[in-house]
């Protein structure tokens, strides 16, 4: 009876329809993810090493997240979503598809998240940060990431997804979703080992070469993928 009322509770803390929505929005990444021809070539080395225990931090761009959430579904990869209003909804769509959240953001702070991060690393969970997230700017990285690279000792692996047709958003960071039945490219980049205990100008130096190292991986991704602007 106890563990009813606090059911009940939990649930009375979130909008009636956040469930059937996300169940909803589940359901549609599975039926769309299921008819892109996805060329995972670019995948099968590092998951390798993954298979054997390797753990990473995976940075990409807001806009490219959608097939790499498909592609990586069922690995139980901690995903750092925001805390604004739709990350409500975002958590529950991906747990459904196998993820762990952590909310906060790329900011830099254990109070955004960071910490939790670090605790999952700890675990030996695989990690994943949209570092442009949530609003933006596009293509901006924000220190969070180096940090919790810098403070977990885990390495960033850049990854991108790109497609020769797509739908793309008016959104902050223009969103692309892939056609169904199109080609989808997906593929790693080399991993990047920050150095421990980076802060001030030392941060703020990686800080920039990894978005550097991040948005040239993401072009080469585009060019093999073919993806028009």
């Amino acid at each position: 009876m106890r563990g009813g009322r606090a059911g009940a509770r939990e649930r009375g803390r979130y909008p009636w329809w956040l469930e059937p929505a996300a169940a909803g929005g589940a359901l549609l990444l599975r039926a769309l993810g299921a008819t892109w021809r996805v060329d995972r070539s670019g995948l099968v080395a590092f998951d390798a090493a993954i298979a054997r225990g390797r753990r990473c931090i995976f940075a990409l761009w807001h806009a490219r997240l959608l097939p790499l959430v498909w592609t990586h579904r069922g690995r139980g990869v901690v995903v750092l979503v925001s805390r604004h209003r739709d990350g409500q909804l975002i958590t529950r769509i991906i747990e459904r598809l196998g993820y762990g959240a952590s909310r906060g953001s790329s900011t830099r702070g254990g109070e955004e998240g960071a910490m939790e991060m670090l605790h999952r690393a700890e675990e030996g969970r695989l990690l994943a940060i949209t570092p442009d997230g949530p609003r933006g700017p596009a293509g901006r990285l924000k220190p969070g990431l180096v940090y919790l690279a810098s403070r977990s000792g885990l390495p960033i692996v850049p990854v991108a997804s790109a497609s020769r047709r797509c739908w793309t958003l008016r959104s902050w960071d223009r969103f692309r979703v892939p056609f169904p039945f199109t080609r989808v490219v997906v593929a790693y980049g080399d991993p990047i080992d920050v150095p421990p205990g980076l802060d001030g100008a030392a941060l703020e130096s990686w800080r920039g070469r990894v978005e550097r190292t991040l948005e040239a991986h993401t072009q080469a991704v585009r060019a093999r993928a073919r993806e028009a602007e």
